[in-house]
């Protein structure tokens, strides 16, 4: 299986790629839309993508899943562990300047601020990894994960020194062909997009179909269109399959309201839901 991930070898991405898929081949993509666009255009290729993290939120890739419209085949809830690392021969006590992506930055922000060290945002952690490698200065540190270690020859100088010791990220993978497994005993998502008709109480009218029917939704997102700041879309997720009766009834009463809707994908619930 070949498997696109956003960033450099040593990303937290391609970590949970090669969790998921041990023999899989990873692809490395300058970015989210890279990924995106290359899933889309051959059915042999998967996109890894980070959708969201259970301390900072959101990762930011919405309008491109309202964009290409890749298909949903699994969710994997990954455990970011971040790591401070530095260069051979570095202490703990050398480091002055870490570097990393603004959202593990984010999340290792005590341990920063315990240290007094003064955090620089790089488009990426396993980039800046190799940044402090290039670079060779033992006052440089960078906050990324074990992988990026080993693959640019540095030192783990602390472990796990994220602020929530249950730090984790829900990763999708994506791909091009619509592949939706049979309704057995398992625990389902099904996750879905959609566009309201201009007209008052919408939103409220649309939902109404899922509290009658005894759906219940995981997660109900808003954004703006593209170019617009009074259309928006609807990012979705609801227990169960798409072939349940009361999940067909909820959609069904859903399309009414709407000028646009698509089901992205329906994947059996990791078991990281039950905790």
């Amino acid at each position: 299986m070949k498997i696109v991930y956003q960033g450099i070898a040593g990303s937290y991405s391609e970590s949970c790629a090669k969790q998921m898929f041990p023999n899989c081949e990873t692809i490395s993509c300058k970015t989210f839309d890279e990924c995106f666009e290359t899933a889309s255009l051959n059915s042999d290729i998967r996109a890894i993508i980070p959708e969201s993290n259970k301390t900072t939120g959101n990762i930011g890739v919405e309008f491109l899943i309202f964009k290409y419209r890749l298909n949903i085949y699994e969710e994997f809830f990954f455990p970011i562990n971040h790591n401070l690392i530095g260069v051979k021969g570095s202490k703990l006590k050398d480091i002055k300047n870490v570097y990393s992506h603004a959202q593990a930055l984010s999340q290792a922000s005590e341990f920063i601020k315990k240290n007094n060290f003064i955090a620089n945002v790089r488009a990426d952690t396993a980039g800046s990894a190799k940044f402090i490698s290039d670079n060779g200065d033992k006052t440089k540190g960078a906050i990324a994960s074990k992988l990026s270690a080993e693959i640019y020859n540095l030192t783990i100088l602390k472990e796990n020194i994220q602020d929530d010791k249950e730090n984790y990220t829900r990763f999708l993978i994506m791909g091009k062909d619509i592949i939706q497994p049979e309704i057995d005993k398992n625990k389902y998502i099904t996750s879905f997009l959609f566009k309201l008709r201009d007209k008052p109480a919408a939103l409220y009218s649309a939902l109404s179909g899922f509290a009658i029917n005894g759906v219940n939704m995981t997660k109900l997102q808003s954004f703006p269109e593209k170019n617009s700041f009074s259309s928006f879309f609807f990012l979705c997720d609801i227990d169960g399959h798409l072939d349940e009766n009361k999940i067909k009834n909820s959609l069904e009463e859903l399309a009414f309201h709407c000028d646009d809707m698509h089901v992205l994908g329906v994947y059996k619930a990791h078991p990281f839901r039950e905790k």
